[in-house]
């Protein structure tokens, strides 16, 4: 199938307009060119950003430097009223749902506009470097009027750069502006510059598909030049795995096995987990936990405890309750795939920290009954369970005498027991008690980043060869050692945890809303990413349905069959 490419259509005298340059040149690179008018009907612009799998912002008039907060300059050119919200709306859409984007000359600067950059109205009058170079050429569009200085390890480079990814390279280019980039703002960075200085491309920082070029590299190919198709075929070939990925996760049921979203109710912090977010990512249930920070263990200290889980559990179902047409409560792996089939979206809850029962057996099956699927057994810090990874005193020598309790109670009634959190004497101890596998809901592989609360690759074997899973996490902490951590080095936790455990006991736990969100993986919206990224590690839609949820709903469905 050849990808749906949505072409932004220019707005002049007789309407809607579109040089036969821009879909030329996505035909003959293998997409199939859909013109987009420029229209602000917002039930219409997600119905257009459902069908596309990929954007080309065309060139066209100036930008209103009042929608940047400017007054304008007097070398402010015609502006295209029409265009502008338009696409502004359109590509905050297309941002959202992760859809490749190309901008070419207004439309780079469209994309600047939307994220949150800043622009030069003119470059003659405010460009502080005196420009070099022409920016405006009198020669015909298929000619190249000056050249341009690609970044290293850029994506621009890896369009046009085979073999040479880390640069330096030189692109000529043709050049018909005078508005151009000031700042690429947060979200992108500058790719390529011409000799005076001037931004002359810029692409996403945050690992997506996103690139746009001051120049215009659609004109070439109507003298039969074909320098510039590579950045054509980069974006098809972007719209053709974006597509995929899309069509994986309508067929499949994706999970994510940990997210603290309960924390943010009642305040005005963003939610990296929402419904729109989790839509747009392609995930179709998440794991909501009451989480309970470790606190006094006294008899009035556990009751408390026990009555903030219940109220946690309460907050979830009201929300679920006020949304009911968009999304439903489930407590087994079949009312997942029927709410799916439904077309909602799905919630499971679960405790994390078994603090939550102090030392009382009847509330492991108070909190079941009440539709929880696992209690992870600690937090930071020892409790009458066991001991803990971090803030630990060893108090238990691993998992207490009650603890074994505990452990085979939570076998007994069908809930999952979570080791994320324990030390690793607790980890075995707990493997050795349990009759049931066990799941690491939100962990990562303490070989690629040596954290306590990561899992050695010892631990990984002997919880695989009991038939658990360990759900890797995207929190900064456990996936690298300093520094920010990204998508990649996600998915360097699970190809390693694959190689280790096998790809049948591995998952996704994001920990989002809690310490969970990396760049490329944000928050709930950005999850079709790592399908993405999946792919390209070459792993197949029968990988990929395990590794997104029917891993951890095997230990699930097992440990739910013997409850009673």
């Amino acid at each position: 199938m050849r990808p749906i490419i949505g072409i932004t259509g220019n707005f002049g005298e007789k309407g809607c307009e579109l040089a036969k340059a821009y879909y030329q040149s996505v035909l003959e690179a293998g997409g199939s060119p859909m013109v987009i008018p420029p229209f602000t009907d917002e039930e219409s612009l997600l119905a257009v950003v459902s069908k596309v799998d990929a954007i080309v912002l065309s060139g066209g008039g100036d930008l209103n430097p009042l929608l940047m907060g400017q007054e304008p300059v007097p070398g402010l050119h015609v502006i295209n009223a029409e265009r502008d919200m338009a696409e502004l709306s359109l590509i905050r859409m297309a941002l959202d749902r992760q859809i490749p984007m190309l901008g070419i000359c207004r439309g780079v600067q469209m994309l600047v506009a939307a994220t949150g950059g800043s622009l030069y109205q003119d470059l003659p009058s405010q460009y502080s470097d005196a420009p070099l170079v022409k920016h405006d050429q009198d020669l015909a569009r298929h000619c190249a009027s000056h050249s341009v200085s690609v970044e290293p390890g850029s994506i621009l480079l890896s369009v046009f750069g085979k073999g040479r990814e880390n640069g330096p390279m030189r692109l000529y280019v043709n050049s018909f502006h005078h508005q151009a980039v000031q700042d690429p703002g947060p979200r992108l960075r500058v790719c390529a510059r011409a000799t005076d200085g001037v931004i002359e491309a810029v692409e996403s920082c945050e690992y997506k598909s996103v690139l746009g070029v001051q120049w215009h590299p659609e004109s070439f190919i109507m003298n039969g030049d074909r320098c510039m198709m590579p950045i054509f075929e980069w974006l098809v070939g972007e719209a053709a795995e974006y597509a995929e990925s899309r069509r994986i996760h309508r067929s499949i049921l994706t999970v994510d096995s940990h997210c603290d979203t309960p924390m943010k109710f009642g305040t005005d912090e963003e939610r990296l987990v929402s419904l729109p977010r989790m839509r747009h990512g392609g995930l179709d249930a998440c794991i909501m936990v009451a989480y309970l920070p470790q606190g006094a263990r006294t008899a009035e200290a556990s009751d408390e405890a026990a009555r903030k889980a219940d109220d946690i559990l309460c907050q979830i179902g009201d929300m679920v309750s006020l949304n009911k047409d968009v999304v439903s409560l489930a407590r087994t792996p079949d009312d997942l795939y029927r709410i799916k089939g439904e077309g909602r979206l799905a919630v499971m809850t679960g405790i994390e920290n078994g603090y939550a029962i102090g030392t009382d057996l009847d509330r492991i099956r108070h909190f079941r009954d009440r539709g929880i699927v696992y209690m992870t057994l600690c937090h930071n810090g020892d409790n009458d369970i066991c001991d803990s990874a971090r803030k630990s005193n060893n108090e238990h020598g691993g998992v207490s005498d009650f603890g074994e309790k505990v452990i085979r109670e939570m076998n007994r009634v069908g809930l999952m027991v979570d080791l994320s959190h324990a030390a690793e004497s607790s980890f075995y101890d707990a493997l050795d008690i349990s009759s049931m596998p066990v799941v690491c809901s939100h962990s990562s592989c303490r070989m690629l980043c040596d954290h306590p609360r990561n899992l050695t690759d010892e631990q990984m074997r002997a919880l695989a060869k009991r038939g658990g899973v360990m759900q890797v996490t995207l929190y900064d902490g456990f996936l690298r050692s300093d520094g920010r951590a990204t998508i990649e080095d996600a998915v360097a936790h699970l190809l390693h945890a694959v190689e280790v455990m096998g790809v049948e006991n591995v998952g996704i736990g994001s920990d989002f809303d809690g310490d969970g969100g990396i760049t490329g993986l944000a928050h709930a919206g950005e999850m079709i990413n790592l399908t993405r990224a999946l792919l390209r590690k070459r792993f197949n839609k029968d990988d990929l349905r395990g590794i997104w949820g029917e891993n951890f709903l095997r230990v699930m469905r097992t440990v739910q069959q013997v409850g009673v």
